[in-house]
């Protein structure tokens, strides 16, 4: 494949440190995968970051390690402490050498956010997303966590990385001495800013004393910190300029603390949205600034390169997504690039989850070695659905040498994701359909839309995969017939023109996508003025007063179990949907009882046996789904997978995990 790099020169353009030279501008991220603690885990992390490496990433940063024992944000979590730890350190930094890379180890110590009872700070205040109440460190326990940064540094060279990370943002122990909300320390250690900034400039001073100028020193530094009492933009230039008098190469962007209430990162955020940070540092310091959060196409990290908002970007679950997203961008095939849809479903919240991490649109993330898929080499294989688990299927099938054809009986691919990419903030599921159409066709795919497959077209083929998907569940009480009761698929596929006052039926994620999708005029301001924050800089911690209103329709969600609505959303993203339809006026009921339908409105008993009617202009089902299995499909040699198979709890990830799985079925 020739090479395209004309097509993004800023992103393809080699970065010189004299002693190291990275082929890109493209730096994997730091992010933690749970393998680092996993029984074998480094030999996984090896062919993990290895793929990464032969995909032509400029910089890989791994996920945080701790400098000693009480640094770990969990217990059992990852440290290089002591010289024994390297032994696995050494099949990382080979595996990615090999390749051709280069890797930095980040230095993280979690402060008030370890989730053990031996967590420490500079201050004894606790972290409102903690359980434990952190111990405040003496005068000679701060030394003593000096010297374990840079210990750990010196074992990271000997383990042979390139550089490491110093982790400086995100509300972890170094951020917790910068900030004046959580350093009230009177000691050299606290006190004015300066002084709340001795400890990440010793620590940076020092490793440099120790390791020489011929070692990558990378500083996270947090340039937003999006939480009360955090750091003003003046302190932020003057610390970046004072860790680079102290010996640090490059600066990366770390964006809000972990308790901060705005999201960062999740799908909703705009593409790039936070590289006005970055932008307003560049030319304040004399070494190369990284910018981050939710770049995952080439022409964002390109745009952003061109623009001067930052010298390199940085990107960790899009390398997730696609280990060859770099390879991809230099060979001019971004039409490629399985893309991160920023859901956070396989990874962060499995990460949370103490599970391994993965990922939706690439479930071999982090199981490279484990996913085995034999040859099905001249197989005729047909695929009845082609939704997210078919069109997986279909190029996994493809790929393992199957001659492959696909029925889908409407118009277009996609499926649910056709109506997912429907919903504000969830636009990056066509980019998933795109993904899943180009590799199609590549690996000779005969894809027929608009065909209802039948036994009789099925029977020349040797295996099929039922992946029809799922119905919408039918909501049956008195007056359910009625006019103003419609389904989620009518409201989403724009079929409806719904009025102002609402009652919806469910509260899983459609009920939640469905609510945002019907109240977004509430933000009209756009996502930094709904969530507060300040573009210009101006506010302390980045902060500004919301724009958000509520919203002009009046949205009641119902709920027949008791419980927390929303309770099954997502782990790191449900908080985001919550407050988002709270602020917008949404009303929710949970533990109610449907009495019935009429021209009063909606009866329900609610749970302290109180009757409410809430006059309504529609009812939208988001009652659940059912599997939708053609009865009259029959087949010798026929595998159901996705919500055709079963509907309880299905989701993207599993639909295209069964895919995959799919091929190794027969």
């Amino acid at each position: 494949m020739s090479d395209h790099s004309s097509l993004y020169p800023n992103l393809m353009r080699p970065l010189d440190f004299g002693f190291l030279t990275l082929r890109n501008r493209i730096l994997m991220g730091s992010m933690h995968t749970g393998l680092e603690e996993e029984r074998g885990g480094h030999e996984r992390l090896a062919r993990f970051y290895a793929e990464r490496a032969r995909g032509e990433a400029g910089l890989i940063v791994t996920g945080g390690i701790s400098p000693n024992l009480e640094g770990v944000v969990a217990w059992g979590g990852a440290r290089l402490s002591m010289p024994w730890h390297k032994r696995g350190h050494e099949s990382v930094t080979r595996a990615v050498h090999e390749e051709g890379g280069h890797i930095a180890m980040q230095i993280l110590h979690a402060g008030r956010y370890a989730y053990t009872p031996f967590c420490v700070a500079p201050s004894s205040i606790k972290s409102p997303i903690s359980k434990f109440q952190p111990r405040a460190l003496s005068a000679r326990g701060v030394e003593r966590n000096i010297r374990d940064f840079v210990r750990s540094a010196k074992l990271a060279r000997e383990a042979g990385y390139d550089g490491v990370e110093i982790m400086g943002s995100e509300g972890y122990l170094i951020n917790e001495f910068i900030a004046s909300e959580t350093n009230q320390r009177t000691d050299r250690w606290g006190g004015d800013f300066d002084r709340r900034c001795r400890f990440p400039l010793e620590i940076v001073s020092r490793i440099r004393e120790e390791l020489g100028p011929d070692f990558l020193l990378i500083y996270r530094l947090s340039m937003l910190d999006l939480v009360h009492g955090g750091s003003d933009w003046s302190e932020v230039e003057r610390l970046a300029q004072a860790v680079e008098v102290a010996g640090a190469n490059m600066i990366n962007t770390g964006i809000g603390w972990h308790e901060a209430r705005i999201p960062t990162i999740a799908t909703m955020v705009p593409r790039g949205g936070f590289r006005f940070v970055t932008s307003k540092l560049m030319g304040k310091v004399g070494i190369p600034l990284v910018t981050t959060n939710r770049f995952n196409t080439p022409e964002d990290c390109e745009q952003a390169l061109a623009d001067g908002c930052a010298d390199m970007v940085s990107m960790a679950r899009p390398m997730l997504a696609d280990p060859e997203f770099a390879r991809k961008s230099r060979q001019g095939r971004s039409d490629e690039i399985n893309t991160c849809i920023g859901c956070n479903q396989a990874c962060l919240d499995h990460v949370f989850s103490r599970k391994v991490a993965s990922c939706l649109v690439n479930p071999r993330a982090c199981h490279e070695s484990t996913v085995n898929v034999p040859s099905q080499k001249d197989r005729a294989v047909a695929v009845v659905g082609g939704g997210p688990s078919g069109m997986s299927a279909a190029l996994e099938w493809a790929r393992a040498g199957a001659k492959v054809t696909l029925f889908e009986r409407s118009g277009r691919l996609g499926g649910q994701f056709n109506l997912a990419k429907q919903i504000p903030g969830k636009q990056e599921f066509s980019e998933t359909i795109r993904y899943f159409e180009t590799h199609m066709a590549k690996e000779g795919v005969k894809v027929q839309v608009g065909v209802e497959a039948t036994t009789e077209l099925l029977a020349s083929f040797e295996h099929v995969i039922l992946a029809t998907g799922v119905s919408p569940r039918a909501w049956q009480i008195p007056g359910s017939d009625r006019p103003e009761v419609v389904s989620y698929v009518d409201v989403l596929a724009g079929r409806v023109d719904v009025g102002r006052r609402v009652a919806i039926i469910g509260t899983g994620g459609i009920g939640f996508d469905v609510a945002d999708y019907l109240t977004h005029d509430a933000d009209a301001g756009g996502f930094m003025a709904s969530w507060g924050v300040d573009e210009s800089l101006v506010n302390r911690g980045g902060l500004a007063k919301s724009t958000r209103s509520k919203s002009y329709r009046e949205v009641v969600m119902y709920q027949r179990s008791e419980g927390k609505v929303g309770g099954g959303l997502g782990k790191t993203t449900g908080w985001i949907h919550r407050t988002t339809l709270k602020q917008r006026g949404v009303v929710q009921h949970a533990g109610i009882t449907y009495d019935r339908l009429d021209d009063e409105g909606l009866h329900v008993t609610l749970s302290d046996g109180t009757s409410l009617v809430q006059p309504v202009d529609h009812v939208v089902v988001c009652a659940g789904q059912t599997p939708y299995r053609p009865q009259a499909l029959s087949h010798p040699r026929m595998v159901v997978i996705g919500g055709a198979l079963n509907a309880q709890g299905l989701d993207a990830q599993r639909a295209i995990r069964e895919g995959l799985e799919s091929v190794a079925s027969f």
